[in-house]
């Protein structure tokens, strides 16, 4: 198993939500950039609710209060994806087609 050690804890300065991915301007100057296909809440958000985030702290996440969505900085630097179940993907879906 490979841990990632960090020299610096890494942190969000600026976000950018395309139809396509999400787009993370660090604060040491680096950018991440992945699919949205990784979040699918974020996939399947308005433009609107995707615009509407806010950074955790100093930067360590981003949050997306209408869509109860949390990323983290460190692990969108390892690669890691959406943990939410399928399953609890669907409720999710589920709920807010009922409201639209």
């Amino acid at each position: 198993m490979t841990t990632l050690t960090l020299e610096t804890e890494p942190l969000a300065a600026q976000i950018r939500v395309t139809d396509e991915k999400l787009i993370v301007d660090l604060m040491d100057g680096r950018s991440l950039i992945v699919p949205l296909s990784w979040y699918p809440r974020l996939l399947h958000a308005s433009l609107k609710e995707r615009q509407n985030w806010q950074l955790l702290g100093d930067g360590y996440a981003i949050e997306w209060i209408d869509l109860d969505e949390h990323i983290g900085v460190e692990g969108l630097l390892a690669g890691r994806q959406s943990g939410e179940s399928q399953h609890s993907f669907e409720r999710w879906l589920a709920a807010r087609s009922s409201f639209s």
